[in-house]
């Protein structure tokens, strides 16, 4: 899905003030963008509304940056692909060359947000904020929270503090890291967190207040060069359990240039299963060892990985493995140089 780079043009706003920054607001639908019944948090329809829908929902917006809207697509993020990746990342690689561009807002439906902001993390080519952001509750709900997320992510994206951090999502008041933030409840509010990490800062109305910060490579420290992708190597991501079946993984390979396994406790799995990745690694077939628990770390353990060839994924969740090992087939499938890898980003 690759689009022509859009005109954005500030200065068409009856409310342009050249003394503000100028922010770019990439919509890409979700419950930000839903509608339906009134007042009512359930039974929604994502992607419903459009960009200048969202833009006019948020009193006084324009007192904070110079907005201009673009529609990239409007989906329940369950139907984001990898292709809609590509082409946000190549619009802001395109867009952030332009002097009177000073950062970059995302509205994204919250189910894979956690996914879309690793990804970008990875492979944007600018220090200039690029934050993420969305709802939990449909614009038609009694008490929709998407107005405030937005605005304090416009806010945050035209705040020079928030240069060179990397991808962000402002969620619920905080700024997480694109690295590290997860999706942690169903239906609440606050429904992201980064588990082990808290948060970098807080917003508090339009003002930023950062504590800490990711010290993991990113956007222009990082190797990945996505210019002259058109797709992503497929992996996949199994699933261990208690009597889990090793032939699942012979599936997935037979699908997929790599696989990562969300492992028992701090990533380990059965027998049957070290002697299966075992075979893959001659097939291959990189498999990355992660944990179906959310916190913690997995490091190199000298059982499973020397026999199964697998290398640990550090504190990174499978979905965010999976992203990771996909961007590292593009340049190598040898396991040092992958290992390597999932050390530093």
């Amino acid at each position: 899905m690759i689009i022509p780079v859009p005109e954005v043009n500030f200065t068409a706003s009856p409310f342009y003030n050249p003394s503000l920054k100028n922010v770019v607001i990439l919509a890409t639908g979700g419950t930000i963008a839903g509608s339906g019944e009134a007042h009512k948090t359930l039974n929604y329809e994502p992607g419903a509304l459009s960009i200048q829908d969202l833009l006019d929902s948020v009193p006084h917006l324009e007192h904070v940056a110079n907005c201009a809207g673009v529609q990239v697509s409007n989906l329940c993020s369950a139907d984001i692909t990898s292709e809609h990746w590509l082409t946000l990342a190549a619009l802001i690689n395109t867009l952030a060359l332009r002097e009177d561009v000073h950062g970059f807002v995302i509205t994204h439906g919250t189910d894979t947000l956690d996914e879309t902001s690793y990804f970008l993390n990875l492979v944007i080519k600018t220090d200039k904020p690029v934050i993420i952001t969305g709802s939990m509750r449909p614009a038609t709900a009694i008490s929709p929270d998407g107005p405030l997320n937005l605005y304090q992510s416009v806010a945050l994206a035209a705040n020079p503090e928030a240069s060179g951090q990397g991808v962000m999502v402002v969620f619920a008041e905080g700024i997480y890291s694109g690295r590290d933030v997860q999706k942690v409840n169903t239906f609440k509010a606050n429904a992201f967190d980064e588990r082990d990490f808290g948060c970098l800062g807080y917003m508090r109305d339009s003002e930023a207040f950062f504590y800490t910060r990711s010290l993991k490579k990113h956007t222009t420290a990082a190797q990945f060069d996505i210019s002259a992708l058109e797709q992503l190597p497929q992996v996949s991501v199994a699933y261990f359990h208690v009597d889990a079946d090793p032939g699942i993984l012979d599936y997935l390979a037979t699908l997929s240039k790599g696989i990562v396994i969300a492992g028992a406790g701090g990533g380990i799995y059965s027998k049957p299963w070290i002697d299966k990745v075992g075979e893959l690694k001659n097939n291959d077939i990189p498999v990355v060892r992660c944990s179906r628990i959310s916190s913690g770390i997995t490091l190199k353990d000298s059982y499973i990985d020397l026999s199964a060839n697998s290398i640990p994924c550090n504190s990174l969740v499978p979905q965010k493995a999976r992203i990771l090992l996909s961007l590292a087939l593009t340049q190598t499938t040898g396991y040092e140089e992958i290992a390597a890898m999932f050390n530093e980003y």
